[in-house]
């Protein structure tokens, strides 16, 4: 179903809300590594309750989230002027606020997104990203991944992946840096992983000298994520995508996002969607947005079950039912 007539975000913009009042919700999950944090913000106000959650990997940055540091946000609103009011917000604390106000004001208003935006909900077809490949496929036999390239990717691990038939994407972690990353650009690296799979998306790559001969005939499968943040983003790329990879809370404003899904709408650019890492209810947010705007991509947002154990039986399985049509966004 095409985006409706005019700017996507006129739809939501002038949804009005009534804020009562704030509170902060601090989520933690303990790794082997790390512990991760979020922040669910609820707000409250005419009977109701919206929710959102800051995502923000900074761990200063969610000890430092309380009510105080916010402006005040008691009173009527537009979604629009509630997004002007908590601009500037630091790290994907804006997104958190901005989602849990989209949330409030379907709520208030007895609509849902769906509605709003003029779009049908459909079935989530969804990826994991975990690197026990076979230990899933043993409990899920149908399951499809999206996979970090390791410089430990050997000619033999590769073709081992390969026959599966079950990689849809391979990020290269091309564009990130920090001692995590053990994927390093090189011909020899990124030439494995295009030949060995042929039908999968290629993410972030970091072209240059001697990588971009390598990936030139693969261009039409070269997908990007991490320099993903607003339209303008786009248009800068090297060369015109056929797909992108949308983490909503990287583009922090619900208009950012909105335009964005307007331009790929235009433009004839696919979408996926990606997770990160929520505990909370921002998970079920961005399976919402994918039933309603790229259903069919191979969208990195899997339940949370899957980030929380070993492979093993009983979770949900892919597609995820369609986006609830009940008034609100979650």
């Amino acid at each position: 179903m095409p985006i409706s007539n005019g700017p996507l975000y006129d739809t939501v913009k002038d949804l009005k809300l009534v804020v009562e009042r704030v509170e902060l919700e601090h989520l933690d999950l303990k790794l082997e590594h790390m512990t991760r944090r979020t922040t669910v913000v609820h707000l409250y106000g005419a009977g109701h309750e919206g929710v959102g959650e800051d995502v923000s990997y900074e761990e200063d940055l969610q000890l430092a989230f309380t009510e105080e540091a916010l402006p005040e946000l008691a009173g009527e609103h537009t979604l629009d002027s509630f997004s002007g009011l908590v601009a500037g917000q630091p790290g994907y604390r804006q997104w958190g606020l901005e989602s849990a106000a989209l949330d409030l004001a379907l709520r208030q208003a007895g609509l849902s997104l769906a509605k709003v935006v003029g779009r049908e909900p459909r079935p989530v077809r969804f990826v994991v990203s975990q690197s026990d490949v076979e230990g899933w496929r043993a409990v899920s036999p149908g399951i499809r991944f999206k996979l970090d390239a390791s410089d430990s990717w050997t000619d033999e691990v590769v073709a081992e992946l390969a026959t599966t038939g079950a990689v849809d994407v391979v990020d290269l972690k091309g564009l990130y840096e920090g001692e995590w990353v053990d994927a390093t650009p090189s011909a020899g690296l990124y030439g494995r992983v295009a030949r060995a799979f042929p039908d999968a998306w290629l993410e972030d790559p970091r072209l240059n000298e001697e990588t971009d001969p390598v990936l030139e005939p693969h261009r039409g499968r070269i997908t990007w994520d991490f320099p993903i943040h607003s339209v303008e983003d786009v248009e800068t790329l090297p060369f015109a995508p056929r797909c992108l990879n949308s983490k909503p809370s990287r583009f922090r404003s619900v208009r950012r996002l909105f335009d964005f899904y307007d331009y790929c709408e235009e433009h004839g650019i696919a979408v996926y969607g990606g997770g990160q890492f929520e505990l909370g209810p921002g998970r079920g947010q961005i399976q919402h947005l994918a039933s309603l705007f790229h259903p069919d991509g191979s969208n990195d947002v899997a339940p949370k079950a899957y980030n929380e154990g070993a492979p093993r039986q009983g979770l949900p399985e892919s597609p995820l039912p369609p986006a609830s049509t009940e008034p609100g966004f979650r």
